[in-house]
């Protein structure tokens, strides 16, 4: 099955007002499964748009509203979006916003190896060079990775080595096959989202492209915040592109900036982080495929 690219963006998003308040992330059971079944995203732009003046944190139809109160302009630049993010007490999204197109087995649709790439090169340059920036030093005694829905490469800087670095997976052949792994497990996080590590074990979490296929995002962010040691980073990466029909809902209805937003959403409301910050390193923004990093880390109470 072929990757899908999510054909809007930043770019083309409406005019703003400079105040950024409320967000639809909820439309009906009828709309969300036919956008699914015909396969064309046209909410995205809805997202963005202003809710009127109300204060009140529900909208008229049924539909609900993700309050977030970000000083904003036009168009805003990815770093802007989560900055200053009037957070609703509640997780806004329900349970049929991680509802797929293809609610089969996962361990059905990964059941075949694809010793493939899911971004471009440029894509795939620009984020093993933020790596480059933000990882511990090569063979660093004492330090720990782990790369969440890994495969069978993990776009770590050439040569990267650490005495742990874990890769977790759907697909053994590909796990054995990355060359960056010292271990690698088979797990199915949409089914048992419980990592199994000990508390305050790795220094980086890393995910790359598999943010949007995560049904139970909150328990998988609430373990990521407990394996990681205190002040360790997450870096959430995501461009693009994705297998349509196993994206969640949220996902594939919504556009980039959205996506940034909802990622830093579960860092959130997941807690023991400290505030999502975002990034766009894409190499070459209209001509090759986009890259966007959500990061945080653990909140750090020792010192």
């Amino acid at each position: 099955m072929a990757l899908l690219r999510l054909g809007y963006g930043l770019r083309t998003l409406p005019t703003i007002s400079s105040e950024l308040k409320y967000l639809k992330v909820q439309q009906s059971r009828v709309g969300r499964r036919l956008l699914l079944g015909i396969g064309t995203p046209f909410l995205g732009n809805q997202f963005l748009k202003m809710a009127g003046n109300s204060s009140s944190s529900t909208g008229g139809g049924g539909g609900k509203y993700f309050l977030a109160s970000a000083k904003q302009q036009s168009a805003p630049p990815i770093e802007e979006i989560l900055k200053n993010v009037d957070w609703p007490a509640d997780f806004p999204y329900t349970a049929e916003d991680f509802q797929r197109f293809d609610e089969s087995s996962d361990l059905v649709f990964y059941e075949s190896p694809r010793f493939v790439t899911h971004i471009d090169d440029p894509a795939i340059a620009a984020l093993t060079k933020y790596y480059s920036k933000v990882f511990p030093p090569s063979n660093t005694p004492g330090i720990s990775l782990l790369d969440l829905c890994s495969s069978w490469v993990s776009h770590f800087p050439a040569g990267y080595k650490q005495e742990k670095v874990v890769g977790m997976g759907m697909n053994e052949e590909e796990l054995k096959r990355n060359p960056v792994l010292t271990e690698y497990i088979v797990q199915d996080l949409n089914v048992d989202p419980k990592l199994p590590f000990e508390d305050n074990s790795f220094d980086v979490i890393t995910n790359v492209v598999s943010v949007d296929y995560l049904t139970k995002p909150i328990d998988v962010f609430k373990e990521m915040c407990r394996v990681l040691k205190p002040g360790g980073l997450a870096i959430m990466s995501f461009s693009n592109r994705c297998f349509f029909t196993k994206a969640i809902s949220i996902w594939t209805s919504t556009g980039d900036p959205h996506h940034v937003l909802i990622v830093g959403s579960y860092f959130h409301y997941a807690g023991g982080f400290e505030p999502p910050q975002a990034l766009d390193i894409s190499p070459n923004p209209g001509r090759s495929d986009p890259m966007y990093i959500v990061y945080s880390r653990k909140v750090n109470n020792t010192g």
